[in-house]
């Protein structure tokens, strides 16, 4: 073989092995592209603001992948502990904080600067995805969900009760108000003014600034603004004042739209809901500050995954699909309330609607928005919620005795937790 021919043979395979190794240092990377995989479900991200994304950095593909939200939160815990296959982007529900003690399998957004947009979202809504030292944060807020409460006007007329929002959050103002008022509508018709003891306990605890955990973990379910919520849920039972209807399916759809409830304490999203189960009733409705303060339920945000090889373009990447001007267009098109207060007045917040009697009740929501308490979750929330739930739901349907119950639901909490 030649000087020649050995130096051609050489050459090839240099740069064979050359556009190898470029292939294996390019993972993601698509005809100079970098691809990042983003994980969501239905309805939590605007599918034209994936779409816009990708003409903002025309230097990355988003991959999007939309998981029925039944599965995605057992899809997300498996991806965690996998070695492949993990996205690069995604979004996480308000259990936010159960994957606060993994923080390390995420990107810490405090490290792509993060904190200088803090000051953009509301600060209980940034915290929840802090760890509790304040040094790790796992994703950006999305939407939010505060709570009001919606009543029927022409009912709360027709028991003698104020009918204006405005006098109905300065009348009925506390949880006492509001049972108090309740007996007086019982009294004057046949509606009910409570659907649930579930959703009484549930609201009244979302106002607190305590769950069922300290910031060291410690239960702390047994005593406290837990207990006070259990004895309202508990007191609404006993005078007979919430009509038990079941879950949020056709049951509760018919009594709201026959008259039966002529009030409930709810999340912003609940009005899509309200008109869905109740459109005999559209005109008729009204939304007012929430009795015993303001709370949340509901609400995403948007992480990285430590596992991505991509991290800060990913972090650039959720930082604009989540700024201002991208959750408002995000509400306007798919009602997700920002977690941007600078945007609350803005007139595209803002209009009348027909089915609350021309009202403009994003005013409401978003006074409840900037008031919500902050308050520790912890990992075993879920867990524990569902059995003071389903304890409630027992007294609520099977007459079983409150203070049992009480004792029962303490002793199985404390059984669960200790496995």
């Amino acid at each position: 073989m030649t000087k020649r021919k050995v130096f051609s043979f050489l050459t090839i395979i240099l740069l064979v092995f050359s556009m190898v190794g470029c292939s294996k240092s390019s993972s993601g990377e698509k005809d100079g592209k970098v691809t990042l995989t983003l994980w969501y479900w239905n309805r939590s991200i605007d599918d034209e603001l994936i779409k816009k994304a990708s003409e903002q950095f025309p230097d990355i593909n988003i991959k999007a992948q939309k998981i029925d939200g039944g599965e995605y939160k057992t899809k997300l815990q498996t991806a965690l502990t996998a070695s492949t296959g993990a996205p690069d982007i995604v979004g996480l529900n308000d259990w936010v904080t159960e994957f606060l003690p993994n923080h390390d399998k995420f990107v810490n957004l405090l490290d792509y600067g993060a904190d200088k947009i803090k000051d953009d979202y509301l600060e209980w809504k940034w915290n929840f995805g802090l760890t509790p030292d304040q040094k790790n944060l796992i994703a950006l807020p999305m939407d939010t969900g505060p709570t009001a409460l919606f009543y029927r006007e022409d009912l709360f007329a027709e028991a003698g009760l104020p009918t204006d929002p405005e006098e109905v959050s300065k009348e009925i103002a506390t949880w006492d108000d509001y049972i108090a008022a309740a007996e007086k509508l019982q009294s004057a018709t046949d509606a009910k003014m409570f659907d649930t003891i579930n959703r009484v306990y549930t609201q009244s605890l979302s106002q607190g600034d305590k769950a069922y955990f300290d910031e060291s973990d410690n239960f702390i379910g047994d005593s406290g603004n837990i207990k006070e919520s259990w004895d309202r849920a508990i007191t609404v039972h006993k005078k007979g004042l919430a009509a038990n209807t079941e879950g949020d399916g056709p049951e509760w759809n018919a009594a709201m739209n026959n008259g039966q409830v002529a009030s409930f304490i709810g999340a912003v999203w609940m009005k899509n809901i309200l008109k869905d189960a109740a459109p005999d009733t559209a005109g008729k409705w009204r939304v007012a500050r929430a009795p015993g303060g303001d709370g949340n339920n509901g609400g995403s945000f948007i992480g990285v995954l430590k596992s991505s090889k991509h991290p800060e373009e990913a972090y650039k990447v959720i930082e604009w699909m989540m700024n201002p001007e991208n959750q408002l267009q995000s509400y306007v098109k798919m009602d997700l309330f920002p977690s941007t207060p600078s945007i609350f007045e803005d007139e595209k917040m803002s209009s009348p609607e027909d089915f609350f009697g021309n009202q403009e009740t994003t005013t409401v929501f978003s006074e409840s928005a900037k008031n919500v308490k902050p308050r520790y979750f912890g990992v075993d929330y879920s867990r524990v919620n569902s059995i003071f739930d389903e304890a409630l739901t027992d007294i609520a349907r099977s007459g079983k005795d409150p203070d049992k119950a009480w004792d029962e639901v303490q002793d199985k909490v404390k059984k669960e937790l200790g496995k």
